[in-house]
């Protein structure tokens, strides 16, 4: 399926609709969201602002591209890229040069010293910067930029990666499920009698260059779930997870709590795939995701093989596009 090279008008974005009870995929313009929902129905976002994620700079006088994976307690942790630049693809980057504890990478008014390397991948390292709090993150905005993609037409601003609910900065990548969620579509769903919930989902990295570690992914993520939003789950006729991240979110806290749900926060390391029984989630909108993709093995678990195949041989033959900025897909129930 071909990529999004840019953020479309919404007139031209499209729905890919899979209802698993009918056995039935429509094509849809997004506009009709709204009508797939009835009163009681709740959506969950996540609320998470894009962190400027990309850090270049260099090492000994070799340049290096540092990409935020997590925030941790004591530091970060990071995917390490080589030369080159978002023209090329992230699986041909070169790696980075050998780095060891103490080197100090240097950026635009900032540095990073690797603390400890990774077992799971050489290009994983631990990292901590040379000043911390507001200081740190008023460097970080001056000196990083979103993660770029090889598909996109130019470089992103860090503005066109962000959901039009975002707030606490928290997610490496955009959430980019929400992305429909304009102002407008919120209003339409509301006056349906729909609501809407937040919970943040530390979004993480899509690729890593490292073959094996991206079938690992995604890696363990933190959350913050809202007491508000346990209260209108409890409530809900049907919870609508507005993209992966929120369902490994929600499903992640059952999982460890017995089916129940407690607001906090706390990390997720939940993987789902074809045979997983969702305890709190009932449908799901995202984007059209290929086969593969640790995407779409959470969607796997929403729908039937069967169903999914037939909705993504109906989304090329239609033209959908995919990746961040591509058409989105509604798989629910009644």
């Amino acid at each position: 399926m071909r990529p999004a090279a840019w953020p479309r008008a919404p007139e031209l974005e499209r729905l890919l609709v899979v209802d698993r009870d009918a056995r039935t995929v429509t094509d849809e313009a997004i506009d009709s969201l709204a009508s797939h929902f009835g009163k009681g129905d709740l959506l969950v976002v996540n609320d998470a602002a894009t962190l400027p994620a990309s850090l270049r700079g260099s090492v000994r006088g070799e340049p290096v591209e540092l990409r935020i994976a997590a925030i941790e307690d004591d530091g970060f942790l990071v995917v390490a890229f080589g030369a080159g630049d978002w023209h090329t693809p992230t699986e041909h980057r070169p790696p980075p040069p050998v780095l060891a504890p103490g080197d100090v990478v240097c950026f635009d008014g900032l540095s990073a010293t690797i603390c400890a390397g990774d077992a799971r991948s050489p290009r994983l390292y631990r990292v901590t910067f040379d000043r911390a709090d507001a200081a740190l993150w008023r460097a970080l905005y001056h000196a990083g930029r979103p993660i770029q993609y090889a598909h996109v037409a130019r470089p992103l601003p860090l503005w066109h990666t962000q959901t039009s609910y975002a707030g606490r900065p928290m997610a490496v990548e955009l959430p980019s499920a929400g992305r429909p969620l304009r102002f407008a579509m919120m209003a339409a769903l509301q006056r349906r009698g729909i609501a809407i919930a937040p919970l943040t989902h530390a979004a993480g990295l899509s690729a890593t260059g490292d073959e094996a570690l991206d079938a690992r992914l995604p890696l363990p993520e933190r959350y913050v779930l809202p007491a508000s939003t346990v209260a209108a789950i409890a409530s809900a006729a049907r919870v609508i997870a507005v993209g992966t991240s929120v369902v490994r979110a929600l499903e992640g806290v059952a999982r460890l709590q017995e089916g129940m749900l407690r607001a906090g926060t706390g990390v997720t390391d939940l993987r789902i795939g074809a045979g997983f029984r969702p305890r709190i989630v009932h449908g799901l909108l995202t984007g059209v995701h290929a086969p593969g993709s640790s995407h779409h093995q959470l969607v796997s678990a929403f729908a039937p093989p069967v169903l999914l195949e037939r909705a993504l041989a109906l989304a090329e033959a239609r033209g959908y596009l995919g990746h961040e900025f591509g058409d989105s897909m509604l798989v629910a129930g009644r």
